[in-house]
Formats: structure tokens, sequence, C-alpha cells
């Protein structure tokens, strides 16, 4: 890397899942519009062809007038060549194709068990994890031999195992976990502020927040905004709007498979007495099935959807034929901020100013001090050059806490499962997870559950599970 009049020029990112989409458009994008950083971004994707399509959208796009930050973009043919050098490295990847994911999250409807997204907690989070593990595997291994001081940005879920598992195989990786999910609570509680209090145009990145919990399944303990409590003021239009929920004009839950009308995150805010940090989808997953996934009827009474895997082929095939667009010069990619926080942390982590944002992070220094120092948490951290700082964010209501621990017992159970290529295993994390037990399955149908479901994932598997 150069630096040179606050610039950082040469700079190196290897992107794992450079074939995207999705992640990596908006990568491109953001890069795009930031002209303090420039270099190399090297695209690895098993799918050769897709990565190779998104390095001539990617050139494309840095060749526009309108874009101030001037990459390059290449392909890379194995993992040695994406990281050796590299000074970032991206994660972004499917483990699967939704042919299994279709399985992961509709299967277990057979035994009444209905799963809002499939991809963190419940089964189909447990059996993606299964798939997923062993990449991780691979990469961390990759990254020690040859990127062992690249930072490593992971956007593929299930997070926090993602995170467990590379610190697991190299405990001295520089990796970290970004989601967007605190950012859509803070834009809520934006909104709120600006209907109770008469205030417009406040920018949601002053709602200062207290982040705690794990992925997909935080907490605020507390929120401001220049010094205003924020708890009282929800409180305030939670008890007053919690059966009809609330929804942005260009967010209706009806209409749009990722919306909601944040009535979960109300009812566990009266509830708990905490503002429940991530959108309803996942957040209902973490809750026994009974309360807002019991049945199809229910959801709708809740207000937010069962992404559904038909919607997730329809809008690939709608994504690839976008990319053929895009890389025929077809159709541009418009100029517009994607809301993420990635390349202001790589440009913070090159000593590029400073900054707090959520984080996820091994509970080693026990920002969350009272859940299990091996745990993946999510909590605020201070970003600066070269170094990540985690905030302590203090401790968890038992409550709360109640909540989150199976799922962090869970997360060890699955890893070990991984690992260990152990069915028994995966039966005793389906039986410890809420969606599961609040539907009061038998043993052997839980077993027959899982063996099916791992037989339907087999071809992403490691050779040591016998069917």
């Amino acid at each position: 890397m150069l630096y040179r009049d606050n610039k950082a020029e040469e700079v190196q990112i290897a992107y794992i899942g450079g074939g995207s989409r999705g992640w990596a458009w908006g990568l491109m994008t953001d890069l795009a519009m930031d002209g303090t950083i420039s270099g190399t971004v090297r695209l690895y994707d098993i799918d050769k062809r897709a990565a190779e399509c998104n390095a001539v959208i990617g050139n494309r796009l840095s060749e526009r007038e309108d874009a101030v930050g001037k990459w390059r973009y290449v392909t890379s043919s194995t993992l040695q060549e994406a990281l050796e050098g590299a000074d970032f490295v991206v994660i972004s990847i499917l483990p699967g194709t939704f042919q299994e994911m279709a399985s992961d999250v509709h299967l277990p409807e057979r035994l009444g068990i209905y799963q809002s997204v499939g991809d963190t907690a419940g089964p189909g989070g447990i059996v993606r994890a299964l798939r997923t593990i062993p990449m991780f595997v691979e990469i961390a291994q990759a990254v020690r031999s040859y990127a062992p001081k690249a930072w490593v940005i992971n956007y593929t879920n299930p997070m926090s195992l993602c995170i467990q598992t590379l610190y697991y195989v190299f405990p001295e990786i520089k990796a970290f976990g970004c989601c967007h999910e605190v950012f859509g609570t803070q834009k809520f509680l934006r909104d709120i502020c600006e209907m109770e209090c008469g205030q417009k145009g406040i920018d949601w990145h002053e709602i200062d927040v207290n982040v705690l919990g794990i992925n997909h399944f935080t907490w605020f303990s507390s929120a401001s905004y220049r010094g205003m409590d924020l708890f009282p003021v929800y409180r305030r239009y939670a008890d007053a709007h919690c059966e009809e929920g609330y929804e942005r004009p260009d967010d209706n839950w009806m209409n749009s498979t990722f919306a909601c009308a944040h009535k979960v995150k109300m009812d566990l805010f009266q509830r708990y007495g905490y503002i429940a940090a991530a959108g309803d989808r996942h957040l209902a997953e973490f809750m026994p099935s009974d309360e807002y996934l019991k049945n199809p009827e229910t959801v709708r009474q809740w207000k937010f959807g069962l992404t559904t895997v038909a919607w997730r082929q329809k809008d690939l095939q709608n994504r690839m034929e976008r990319s053929a667009r895009l890389a025929g010069g077809k159709e541009e990619i418009e100029l517009k901020p994607t809301g993420e926080e990635g390349i202001l942390l790589i440009k913070v982590l090159l000593g590029l100013g400073h900054v707090i944002s959520n984080v996820n992070l091994p509970n080693t220094t026990g920002q969350v001090s009272n859940l299990p120092r091996s745990a993946v948490v999510e909590t605020n951290a201070l970003f600066c050059r070269d170094s990540i700082r985690p905030v302590m964010a203090g401790e968890l209501p038992w409550k709360i806490r109640e909540l989150i621990q199976p799922h962090v017992e869970n997360h060890e159970r699955t890893l070990r499962a991984a690992l260990l290529c152990d069915e028994d295993l995966v039966v005793e994390a389906f039986l410890h997870d809420p969606l599961v037990y609040g539907k009061h399955c038998n043993r052997k149908d839980i077993q027959e559950l899982v063996h099916d479901m791992i037989g339907n994932t087999k071809a992403f598997l490691p050779a040591g599970w016998v069917m």
C-alpha cells in the first residue's frame, strides 16, 4: 500500500464469493463512490464464470467518469492466488444452492416448524451451518497460510458460527462480522423520534445506541439522540402502536419480502425492557415457535413474512439476467450508497479516521459480561488504524440472557457436529432450539427430520458424514 495526500493507494482486497450477484455489486458501488482509497479487487469464486462477469462489470464501473474511486478487478483461480499479499479479505458466499436451502427452510414444515429466514437459527440455520463450517475451515487455513496479517470481513450467515469457525482454526486471525440489522433499528428509532418529537431530517447515524447480544438477536440497552433518552419515546410509541405496528410509506410489509411492521420488536420491548435490534423475521426465529411462528396465519398477524425459497430462486434469475445486461453494457449500475459500512471500516483500518460501529467478535474481553467468553457476540467497537477495540457493553438482563443462552450453547453443539460429522449432535442441537422444542415433537420424529435434512445437503458435506 501507498499513502499519499490522505489517501491509500494500491490496496489489495481478496473477495471470496466474488461471483456474487448482489453483495459484490454493492461493494463495487461503494468503492467507486469513495476517492480516498484505490487498488485491486481479486474476485475468487467456485463459479469462475460468475467472477469473470463481475470483473467486467467492476472494470466498466471504474472506468466511468462519475466513479471517483478507481479500482482494477481481476479474477483468481485459487484461494492462494486471491489471498497472497491481500490487505483485506471479504467473505460473502452462498453455502450450497437454493435446492439445499429449500430443504433447510421447508422440510421442517412437515412437523409444523415454520421459519421466516432459515439461515441463522432453527433447523435451517443449523443445517446451513453444517455446509458452511467446512468451507470456513478451508478459508481460515488459507488465510493462515497466505494472508495471516490481513483483516477478514465476513458477511456470510450463520454469522456467529462463521466467525467462531475462523477463530477456532486460526486463533490469531483478524476477523470480524458485519451485519446491517442494527442500522435498520436505528433508522426505525429515527423515524419514531421525528414523529414523536416533531423534528425532521434526523440522521440515523446520530442515534447513539449500546449494542449487546448475538447476531440477529441483538438488543439495545440504551438509545439517545443528542442527549435525549429515546427509551421513554419508544415506550410511548410502542404502547400506542403495538397493535397495528409501523410502516414507512415505501416499506409495506405485505408487498415486500423483507419488510415488517416492527410489531415483534415492539412486543419484545414491552415484555423485556430492551429494544430488540434486528428485523422481525430474524427475531421471531430465536423465540419459541408458539409465539411468532406458530403457523402462517400467526405470521400474518404479526405483519412480517415467510421468505420462501421460490422467491429467492426467482430473485436469483432476475439478478443473473441483470448481470448479463451489466456486463454487456446494456445497463449501468446506479451510483448510490448501499448503506453498508464495509468500505468505511476498511478506510478506518487503513488509518483514515476512526469510527464506532457494531461488530461480531469472540467475547474474549467479556464485552457482554454474562455470556461465555467462547461465544461470538455483537457489540459496538472502536475501529481505528489496524485495530478493533470492543466496547464493554455490560450484562444482559437475566430474562434476555435466558433467551440467548440456548442459542450460544447450540453454536457449540453445531460447530462440534460439523467438525466431527456427528448426526447425534445435530439431533441434540435441534432438540435445544426454541423453534423445535416449542412444538413438543418426539425424539424419533426429530431424528428422522435431521437424517433427511442432512441427506438433502450431503453433496456439500465432507466425506466423514455417513448416510
